[in-house]
């Protein structure tokens, strides 16, 4: 597939863009792109998207005849490779069905979070247990303020989503074992009993007298 995007994409200069409507510029599509069209469609997008992400990324190139050709002529190879890509999707969409994350903040006795819990972290943590997610696939109505479970969205593609467990607990604060609080009872030196005492001070009285 990065053969044929590169030859799609290396072929024509970016100058000269076919022009749209209202002030846009037309390219033909070399792979899906969420929210904007399938591959082999023509497109209309602003010249800034169209310089700056579609053609240097490779999906998308100049709507010429030729191209449109090459994608007809590779359009089986492209359709074979974007389906075992979505088979490949769908596996990590199930895998991340089945796990769930824990994420440790600082939280009141209410349970109400000082902070929050936003995708930065989210994402973090499912690297931490080998899943590959970017930040922008983390799909927050908004971020999480309170202990307590959650059902998080991960968009992996425009046809594929996974749902992702999330429970946010409040961060542990290491304290003394009973091992080290018997410890520290057994080095402090016994306090007398007040009997104690008092026999002490008239021990010490009668020997003065004796003197």
């Amino acid at each position: 597939m990065t053969q044929v995007k590169t030859a799609l994409a290396s072929r024509g200069s970016f100058q000269g863009l076919p022009k749209g409507p209202h002030h846009t510029v037309q390219l033909l599509l070399i792979q899906s792109v969420d929210h904007l069209g399938k591959q082999g469609d023509i497109v209309h997008v602003k010249r800034g998207y169209a310089l700056n992400y579609l053609l240097p990324q490779g999906l998308a190139t100049i709507a010429t005849n030729h191209h449109k050709r090459m994608v007809e002529k590779h359009r089986a190879k492209l359709q074979e490779i974007e389906k075992a890509r979505l088979a490949t999707l769908r596996q990590l969409a199930d895998a991340i069905g089945k796990q769930s994350i824990t994420i440790e903040a600082n939280a009141n006795d209410e349970g109400h979070l000082y902070g929050s819990v936003n995708a930065h972290e989210i994402a973090h943590a499912l690297k931490q247990a080998h899943f590959n997610i970017t930040t922008d696939q983390v799909r927050l109505e908004g971020p999480l303020k309170e202990l307590g479970l959650y059902t998080v969205k991960i968009h992996l593609h425009h046809e594929i989503n996974a749902e992702l467990k999330v429970w946010v607990v409040p961060t542990v604060v290491n304290e003394p074992t009973d091992k080290a609080k018997s410890k520290d009872k057994t080095d402090k030196p016994a306090e007398k009993k007040p009997a104690e005492k008092t026999a002490e001070k008239a021990e010490k009285t009668e020997k003065a007298d004796k003197k």
